[in-house]
């Protein structure tokens, strides 16, 4: 995160909000499991196990759904050259993510939620360095973890504010899931498309950003 300039903190914060946002629709939408918090459904899946539950054949399903995103995202990125890669993998996420709101008019809540998670598993091909996640844009638990040693550090007299973007990410992420819980309960049939809407915003954005040829290692 701090290796990034302020604009691509700015585009992963956008992203974070967003997951926020789905993750919270998906939620809702299946009756407690998560489109992007793969920890969350990988314990399901465990006491689902345990319990011989049907949920947790439904987390194991999130889950392969949400590594096929991954795979997928990174498959076709990889295949165009290095300045457009962060641009294509959000035109990824946006296009499932549209697929996941037409899904939700025509009342196939399976298909809708199938879509949300490949398309959060898809967001994690944005942030890359060197072939690595360089920010997690669905998940906070390494960004909560960071936080906590930078906080460590101020509090040990380091003078820099380098916990803040850590925080900032974080937050960004509650208050996406603060408007796609909203969202879902005032207009639960348009909340989809709200996110498929702010997902094509953050694909000019991020075109807008990455509109030079970023630097070899960097995407």
């Amino acid at each position: 995160m701090l290796r990034y300039e302020r604009d691509k903190r700015l585009l992963a914060m956008g992203y974070a909000a967003l997951a926020g946002a789905v993750d919270a629709i998906g939620f809702l939408k299946s009756g407690g499991l998560f489109v992007s918090f793969m920890t969350g459904n990988s314990t399901r899946l465990a006491v689902g196990l345990a319990e011989t539950a049907p949920v947790g054949a439904a987390a194991a399903a999130l889950i392969a759904l949400f590594v096929t995103g991954v795979i997928l995202s990174v498959v076709i990125s990889e295949s165009v050259i290095a300045r457009y890669r962060k641009v294509t993998a959000t035109l990824v996420v946006a296009t499932v993510l549209i697929a996941a709101a037409a899904a939700d008019s025509f009342g196939s809540d399976r298909l809708a939620i199938a879509c949300l998670c490949i398309a959060m598993g898809a967001a994690n091909a944005i942030f890359r360095r060197d072939g690595e996640v360089s920010i997690g844009v669905t998940y906070m638990t390494g960004t909560l973890v960071k936080l906590g040693h930078r906080l460590a550090d101020a509090l040990r007299g380091s003078h820099e504010a380098s916990w803040l973007p850590y925080l900032l990410l974080w937050l960004s992420l509650v208050a996406g899931g603060i408007t796609g819980a909203l969202g879902f309960v005032l207009a639960a049939n348009a909340s989809l498309w709200g996110t498929a809407i702010a997902s094509m915003s953050l694909v000019i954005a991020t075109w807008w950003v990455t509109r030079e040829r970023e630097p070899p290692g960097i995407s």
